[in-house]
């Protein structure tokens, strides 16, 4: 897809919002960026729920953040950096908590003894520390430009495969088969093969209702959809009383109830935001020992390193600000902005801030710019607040959104050169495995490695950049991690 950037004549009597964030200049106006905005808010919100819940694990000496603390600060630096990228960076890419990383810190870092709270934040800030260098010095944006282009359009598709398998999971159209089953099918339809429950129903409504606004090209279509699908979702509630899927306060679990919040009214509460600043930095070194210390980094860096950079790929090339050679305008910028997430991120005691695939909700509704970033920014400092603020928008009721931006993402199939098995199979590696993992670096990771392998074993080896022969040696030692831990004792 060609450059909006370059498509559309520069004009001079333009504001001078409008020419700093080039908003007619990428095709865009004010309304679509502020929708894009809020869609994008109410479709990636639910973290500042979520986040407190994978990290309300105790440490070693029997603390644990706390929920209120970590979701204040969740919202917080949210709301920070994703105004950041709009505001310098210019692009429609919200940033909050990730959910690859904050899920590898509380299962795998935070359970080694000894190790504190502070101390796993601490190793998140120097992930974040390095990879600033990385993009100071150049090389990550090196590593950006070095991937062939056939597989920058498998990260598209294999992210548009990976939010719409969210929006299905997060609705739960989709939904983990027990394990007690006894069966070899990982996932199944809805709740022993069947539909149930009022919520199925509003995400089907809203389903259906996104994809005729969308065919219809209507104004505004994603963010309609969300709004009656919330609408329909607080009616019901309201009558049926149907509450959450499971009950943290009494342990029971309810299949037809609302996957992670019920929808209610937002009420007023000042943020607790006293985890800032608690991260020890070099914590873990005289806890686990320098080398330990610097594996743990390590893979907490290469997660952070390609989620970013797979996902950065993906919203752009939906949006059409990619050029002809596949470059990103600011790319630097970009990167540099999510590179400082991990630093914020890890100094509030709220896990790696980076790069959201559900921004791809906001440019679904036609947001091209940084004006979105800061509309969304804006609205999650807001939630600091009102932190009930997003219960007024279940799963439910955004999951039809990241279905039907799935679908326009996955379109890029088209453009992966299917007759050079050399890149066609690690193209089909990148996308099949970034929703079977639930990982975006793990796709990218499986494609670079067998790429390199793959031409390799072609005798083409010296097509290949040097920069995607250390890619995917890190790779390499990514993917056998478990192995050199148990080798050296972690």
């Amino acid at each position: 897809m060609p450059s909006l950037e370059k498509t559309i004549p520069k004009r001079t009597d333009l504001s001078r919002l409008d020419r700093y964030f080039k908003i007619t200049e990428r095709g865009s106006n004010y309304s679509r960026e502020i929708r894009g905005g809020f869609a994008t808010f109410f479709a990636m919100s639910y973290i500042v729920v979520l986040n407190p819940l994978i990290l309300s694990g105790a440490d070693s000496n029997g603390d644990s953040l706390g929920s209120a603390r970590v979701a204040a600060v969740t919202a917080l630096v949210a709301g920070i950096m994703t105004i950041l990228m709009g505001a310098w960076a210019k692009h429609p890419f919200a940033m909050a908590a990730g959910l690859g990383v904050n899920a590898f810190i509380a299962v795998t870092v935070a359970a080694n003894p000894g190790l504190t709270w502070p101390d796993v934040m601490g190793l998140v800030v120097i992930s974040g520390v390095t990879m600033l260098v990385l993009v100071l010095t150049g090389f990550r944006t090196a590593v950006f430009n070095a991937v062939p282009t056939s597989l920058k359009s498998a990260i598209v598709v294999g992210i548009g495969m990976f939010i719409a398998l969210i929006g299905l999971v997060n609705a739960g159209f989709v939904r983990r088969v027990p394990d007690a089953a006894g069966t070899t099918v990982p996932v199944g339809l809805g709740f022993d093969g069947v539909l149930t429950g009022w919520p199925i129903l509003v995400f089907i409504v809203g389903l259906l209702l996104t994809i005729a606004l969308v065919v219809r090209q209507t104004k505004g279509a994603i963010l309609i959809g969300i709004v009656v699908s919330a609408i329909l979702a607080n009616v019901l509630e309201a009558v049926f009383k149907i509450g959450p899927s499971f009950d943290a306060a009494t342990g029971t679990a309810n299949p037809q109830g609302w996957s992670l919040v019920a929808p209610s009214m937002p009420t007023w509460a000042l943020p607790d935001l006293s985890l800032v600043g608690q991260a020890n930095v070099f914590g873990a070194f005289s806890t686990l020992g320098a080398t330990s210390a610097l594996l743990l980094a390590f893979v907490i860096l290469l997660s952070i390193f390609f989620d970013a950079m797979g996902t950065m790929v993906g919203l752009a090339n939906e949006a059409g600000t990619v050029d002809e050679n596949g470059n990103i305008p600011d790319v630097d910028k970009v990167l540099l902005v999510d590179a400082m997430g991990a630093v914020v991120g890890g100094g509030a005691s709220g896990s790696s801030s980076q790069i959201y695939v559900e921004s791809g909700a906001g440019i679904g509704e036609g947001a091209r710019t940084g004006l979105a970033s800061i509309v969304t920014g804006v609205l999650f400092l807001a939630a600091m607040f009102l932190t009930p603020l997003i219960h007024l928008v279940p799963f439910e009721a955004v999951a039809p959104a990241l279905v039907v931006v799935g679908f326009m993402m996955i379109s890029h199939v088209s453009k992966i050169d299917w007759n050079d098995w050399g890149v066609a199979i690690p193209a089909f590696l990148t996308f099949v495995l970034m929703p079977f993992t639930y990982s975006i670096a793990n796709g990218i990771g499986a494609g670079f490695v067998a790429f390199v392998f793959i031409r390799s074993i072609q005798g083409r080896a010296r097509e290949v950049h040097p920069l995607m022969w250390a890619v995917a040696g890190a790779f390499v030692l990514f993917f056998g991690i478990g192995v050199i831990e148990q080798a050296i004792g972690i």
